[in-house]
């Protein structure tokens, strides 16, 4: 066995009901996205999309801090500009690979988020929140403005606060991003995998086509003008009501009883 294989910079564990759980393990490093680090989450991330009977997502990490970014010494090894093109079309397929997903990604951040930590975060389809963790898009301090980290997080923050992030780099508390909007849930250190796992637990209890279907048509609506918006949601609601599931829930909803939906997932 090599040390990679030993101690892979991704752990990747699922349990029978279809949860895959996706743990950074650079805690040396607070768990750069360098480019084992990106290379290992795209192969783990195209490996979830082949699988089926996968419900749900959740991306953790090990150590103090969740991520800080990118390897800023890998960064200043080769400073060139196909380089950086290179590493920053390497880290911006990912991000959109978490996006094209079909099921939830959930966000478990025990720590520190900053730069495309951050990013990931906000591309991340929800976000549970320690209450020590803390975020900031830092680049600029740097003399590096997170024009990456700026496409998801002006897409879950409100503009001036996503420009303040942006233009100062300054930190902001758990309870901040969970005001503003980047995570969903904030809680204490030990009741973090309770939280996550109650998210978790509803979602399951949801039909896979319909939590697919929604996902897929969230984010594309999101970037076009309001009259298509509605085209492709009426579209997919069509759809969507043609599947078994919505037919039996629709009808124990009319007749008063809890549906009867075929359990999804498995070992």
């Amino acid at each position: 066995m090599t040390q990679d294989t030993l101690n892979p910079a991704v752990l990747a564990q699922r349990d029978a009901r279809g949860v895959l759980t996706l743990t950074l393990n650079r805690p040396h490093n607070f768990n750069a996205l360098s480019e084992e680090m990106l290379a290992a989450l795209q192969v783990e991330i195209d490996t979830a999309a082949r699988d089926d009977t996968l419900r749900v997502v959740v991306l953790a990490a090990n150590g103090k801090a969740f991520c800080p970014g990118h390897n800023l010494k890998e960064m200043i090894a080769e400073p060139s500009l196909g380089y950086y093109q290179s590493l920053f079309a390497q880290c911006s397929r990912m991000m959109l690979s978490l996006q094209q997903l079909p099921v939830p990604v959930i966000a478990r951040v025990q720590g520190m988020a900053t730069a495309a930590g951050c990013q990931l975060v906000a591309q991340c389809d929800l976000a549970v929140a320690s209450s020590e963790a803390s975020f900031a898009v830092s680049g600029v301090n740097f003399g590096l403005f997170c024009s990456t980290p700026s496409v998801p997080l002006s897409r879950n923050v409100g503009a001036k606060h996503a420009m303040e992030m942006l233009l100062t780099g300054d930190f902001i508390s758990a309870d901040e991003a969970l005001a503003r909007g980047l995570v969903n849930r904030v809680c204490a250190p030990d009741a973090l995998d309770a939280t996550v796992a109650a998210l978790v637990a509803s979602i399951l209890r949801k039909p896979r086509v319909a939590v697919a279907m929604g996902k897929a048509l969230f984010y594309q609506q999101r970037e076009v003008g309001m009259a298509a918006a509605y085209q492709l949601a009426g579209q997919t609601m069509a759809v969507n009501m043609m599947d078994s599931s919505a037919q039996e829930g629709v009808l124990a909803f009319t007749q008063k009883r809890t549906p009867a939906w075929r359990q999804e997932g498995g070992t």
